[in-house]
């Protein structure tokens, strides 16, 4: 038997959602420089809601410059639209959502999920498939666990479990703390557009905390690590 150590977990990457898209044309032209600037794994495209056919026809201009950057574009909800609209995935709301959508998704489409109030919640979006889960983002009422208890559900998660985790992070501190507590992926969105540097400045600060923060966390021992992620698939 091999006393090797398991091999290093990957470093985090960011997962970029966007503002409410209504006209796309302000993020088509800022997209390629933004994804050029930082480590983006995945843009969660956040759509307004209007008719089916002009969001595919968001989702139709959207697609070319994340996937051009190497990123997967990701629906938030809609996932009926996915294919249409040429993206990669759905970013679902709950098992529910999660077992009604995956059967058009997989195995072609990323099927990720969120809504995850209970731990038995998440073990059964990972059973049902689900590429990852998502931790810590806020409810219909706005309400989210502390960022202590999204650093521990990350933690356990992590350590036990091979589907990449994300954790939803709203602000610099919490993206640090969340790649150190074993996030594969950190979901960033409002403080990074609502930054007064602009949004690159703000991405870039975020990858290099979310970098700096697996480089001097203690060293996995998890033999899953091997199996997560770099990209959200």
């Amino acid at each position: 038997m091999s006393n090797k150590p398991p091999p290093p977990r990957p470093a985090p990457r960011l997962y970029l959602a966007t503002p409410i898209v209504d006209d796309p044309a302000r993020l088509v032209a800022d997209l390629p420089g933004l994804l050029a600037s930082a480590d983006v794994a995945a843009v969660l495209l956040r759509l307004k809601e209007t008719d089916q056919r002009t969001m595919i026809s968001r989702v139709k201009a959207l697609a070319p410059p994340v996937q051009k950057a190497g990123a997967a574009l990701l629906v938030d909800g809609h996932p009926d639209i996915v294919a249409r609209g040429g993206a990669d995935g759905a970013h679902l709301t709950g098992l529910a959502a999660l077992e009604e959508a995956a059967p058009s998704l997989k195995p072609d489409r990323i099927a990720g999920v969120g809504g995850l109030a209970t731990r038995h919640d998440s073990m059964s979006a990972g059973e049902m498939g689900a590429d990852y889960v998502l931790f810590g983002e806020p409810d219909k009422k706005g309400q989210r666990p502390s960022s202590q208890a999204i650093t521990e559900r990350l933690d356990w998660w992590a350590e036990l479990f091979e589907p990449p985790c994300v954790g939803f992070a709203t602000s610099l501190e919490e993206a640090h703390d969340f790649a150190a507590s074993g996030a594969d992926f950190v979901l960033v969105g409002d403080f990074i557009w609502a930054d007064p540097r602009g949004p690159k400045a703000a991405l870039v600060e975020a990858d290099a905390a979310i970098k700096k923060a697996h480089a001097t966390a203690p060293a996995s021992q998890d033999p899953a690590g091997q199996e997560h992620g770099q990209r959200p698939t």
